[in-house]
């Protein structure tokens, strides 16, 4: 597996670029549009059908011509190159399909077909990539990676993609008995449950926690799920020059999420044996479910200073338990939060895994699982958003009170004005009246 990174400042990368050997950063890009000259007639069409997004055209061409796709023009570029700068997934699946080789890299500048999906911004262009095995640490002439590259013009859905990726097979591994084991260490039908937790972006703990429950039979396998992912950590951090920092931190963090709710489980069980909650008002029984009960505690906040003191103090704590202390990520993070001013962990994780962003683009995100550009306002205060009508639910038992105070249906817009009232409008108006002085 590869090891995607967070963002580099921009003055770092410029002074990397600076010091390169012949051209600077800003002449790679500048000409994009084929060179072909030497090209034959049919492969200066397939260039001119990309360059113009021409994808009927070209699907023609190429059925009607029987054709080596990984051809380059002079700069280097190959078809594929090409498709992915322009960030056309149609174009590069057609191309993918017709044989193209994803890692392939003749370009002057050494810009692999990710590198180029990176700086196109197409999340999807590079998810597509990676699952016909791009290379996530190959490096350009400057010595960036893609995620790199995607920091620094600031496509951040690009980083966070890159990030998170990991291969199936490395969730296949797990479906099979391993040396001396009699069985494997995750049923074979929770392998694409399982690399779907793991991918997701967001990884908030409310919105770990309900992905928990949503991909399926996750949640009645979580030893097991517990087992692989601390695996999954000691063999990334064993990886030698393939070792992916950020990507053993995601799998402890994962795991940490996931033992939490493990303890969750057994403290319910308890209470149900001793027979403690027999007796829970209806509005209660949501704390007999697991995942809720743990959400609650992620959510609930001090009196203090309103903040989420649980969630920030297992947050912490997972940062703490890294076992790979000398690691850098391990260093950065603990750094961050020792300051004097933090941030909150949440955003410290988030950054670390998914990288740092230079700007917040004035998102909104959800008030319960932090998931970004949540359109759904509480229908009675139009004051707090969320993504959808589970997680404004499960936010209730916080927000209802709060809702009280600010709902606009509490400030009367137009106030009926009694007959009363009138009459002492009136005099009050007379009065003045009568007092003003004509000069």
């Amino acid at each position: 597996m590869s090891a995607p990174v967070t963002s580099y400042p921009r003055k770092q990368l410029e002074r990397t670029t600076s010091s390169s050997s012949s051209s600077s950063s800003s002449t790679l890009l500048v000409n994009m549009t084929p060179t072909t000259e030497s090209l034959s007639e049919l492969q200066k069409q397939v260039f001119t059908h990309i360059s113009n997004h021409e994808s009927s055209e070209l699907r023609t061409l190429l059925a009607s011509n029987k054709m080596k796709i990984d051809f380059v023009d002079e700069n280097g570029m190959s078809p594929l190159q090409h498709a992915c700068y322009k960030g056309n997934k149609e174009i590069v699946q057609m191309l993918l399909d017709q044989g193209a080789d994803v890692n392939a890299c003749q370009h002057e500048h050494a810009y692999t077909a990710l590198h180029f999906a990176a700086l196109s911004g197409n999340a999807e262009l590079c998810h597509l990539l990676m699952s016909h095995g791009a290379k996530l640490t190959a490096t350009n002439s400057v010595g960036r990676t893609p995620a790199q590259m995607a920091a620094f013009v600031g496509n951040h859905n690009c980083v966070a993609t890159i990030n998170n990726y990991i291969p199936k097979a490395d969730i296949d591994y797990y479906i099979k008995p391993q040396g001396l084991q009699t069985e494997p260490m995750i049923p074979p039908h929770l392998a694409d449950s399982l690399h779907k937790f793991i991918m997701q972006v967001n990884v908030h703990p409310v919105r770990v926690a309900m992905s928990l429950q949503r991909c399926t039979g996750l949640l009645d396998h979580l030893p097991k799920v517990l087992k692989v992912l601390e695996s999954m950590r000691h063999r990334e951090m064993t990886r030698g020059t393939d070792t992916n920092e950020i990507m053993a931190f995601k799998y402890h963090y994962l795991s940490c999420i996931v033992s939490e709710l493990i303890k969750c489980q057994k403290r319910l069980e308890a209470r149900k044996a001793e027979k403690i909650n027999e007796k829970l008002a209806d509005e209660e029984k949501g704390k007999t479910d697991p995942v809720e009960f743990f959400i609650r505690l992620l959510l609930k906040c001090s009196r203090s200073d309103g903040l989420p003191e649980y969630q920030e103090a297992l947050l912490r704590e997972i940062v703490r338990e890294f076992p790979f202390r000398e690691s850098m990520i391990f260093r950065q993070m603990v750094a961050t939060l020792a300051g004097t001013d933090p941030p909150s962990a949440v955003s410290v994780i988030s950054a670390a895994i998914n990288g740092q962003r230079g700007f917040n683009d004035n998102q909104v995100i959800c008030m319960t699982c932090g998931e970004e550009k949540a359109t759904k306002k509480c229908s009675k205060c139009k004051a707090v958003q969320y993504c959808d009508r589970e997680c404004q639910r499960l936010h209730w038992f916080l927000h209802k009170k709060e809702c009280a105070r600010v709902s606009p249906s509490c400030i009367t817009a137009n106030p009926k004005v009694t007959d009363t009232d009138k009459v002492d409008i009136a005099n009050a108006v007379k009065n003045e009246i009568g007092n003003l002085t004509i000069q």
